[in-house]
């Protein structure tokens, strides 16, 4: 079953363009949303959730149409986007009791048990908070009402590595009754070929593709060669290519043509920032 279904959205701003985005995540997985800043990440997730007013598109949430049931859905979502900047002079305890009220299915020890494995003391203040308790402190609100279906955007932000993986562990723990999907964009990719089963890689404003993490990595390699190697014919070939002192580098899709090069360059696969690097460049002159 498909917890959220994503067809066709478009938002148009006057230097930007969300177009036809589309994905689905099925139940059971955990789902890692990358691209550039400005790739429209925060757009799509604002605009799934209805905060954004998409110009088009439709959005469909455990198998209902979600502006139809944006309330009942809500109920099912965890959400995290961005920092919390609200209330800031206010106790972390006043902000839990005005949040739980929004919710049916809030479970106070749930909540509890986050608090506790965060560290998080309720009597302090959020302005109190470090960037990375808040963090923490957002994301326990997100886990505290059972939801079903969690959007965080860049919910590891802030959090040093040992936190990363904690959150992270987190994500693998909620989905192994196959019940409950996750649904992340983050920058640090690495965390990404650790943990996501899924991939979705949008790239200004469009998406350039949304597969398995494994499928998306094999679909392209690394080709490196000598300075004469790099041909006309190989440039076109290429997503963008980088030039130094010993030759070149460049990101291509292992399509056919792979095949009639593979004997005479360097192959590597890439990893999911190589990917992205080599797409920021792209249509870019390298000297």
């Amino acid at each position: 079953m498909e917890l959220l279904k994503v067809q066709e959205l478009n938002k148009s701003y006057p230097s930007f363009h969300l177009e036809d985005v589309s994905f689905s995540l099925e139940k059971g997985y955990i789902m890692g949303f990358i691209g550039m800043n400005g790739a429209g990440k925060t757009t799509t997730l604002k605009s799934i959730l209805n905060m954004v007013h998409a110009d088009s598109g439709y959005i469909e949430i455990m198998g209902k149409e979600f502006k139809s049931h944006e309330l009942e859905l809500k109920q099912d979502i965890g959400v995290m986007l961005g920092d919390m900047d609200f209330y800031v002079k206010k106790r972390v305890k006043t902000l839990t009791e005005v949040v739980k009220r929004f919710y049916t299915h809030w479970d106070d020890t749930i909540y509890a048990t986050y608090c506790d494995r965060f560290n998080i003391d309720e009597e302090k203040r959020l302005c109190e908070l470090s960037t990375g308790m808040r963090t923490k402190y957002a994301l326990t609100l997100a886990l505290s009402h059972q939801a079903r279906l969690f959007i965080l955007d860049e919910p590891t932000s802030g959090l040093d590595p040992a936190a990363r993986d904690e959150l992270l562990e987190i994500f693998q723990q909620l989905v192994e009754d196959g019940q409950k999907s996750v649904l992340f964009s983050t920058h640090i990719t690495s965390d990404l070929e650790k943990y996501a089963d899924f991939i979705t890689y949008i790239h200004e404003g469009k998406i350039i593709t949304s597969t398995t993490k494994d499928e998306f990595i094999d679909s392209y390699a690394i080709i490196k060669g000598t300075l004469p190697q790099l041909t006309d014919e190989l440039k076109e070939l290429m997503i963008s290519y980088k030039k130094n002192d010993f030759g070149f580098s460049g990101l291509m899709k292992t399509n056919d043509h792979s095949h009639d090069i593979e004997s005479d360059y360097t192959s590597e696969r890439p990893t999911l920032e190589d990917i992205m690097i080599y797409y920021a460049k792209r249509g870019r002159t390298h000297a």
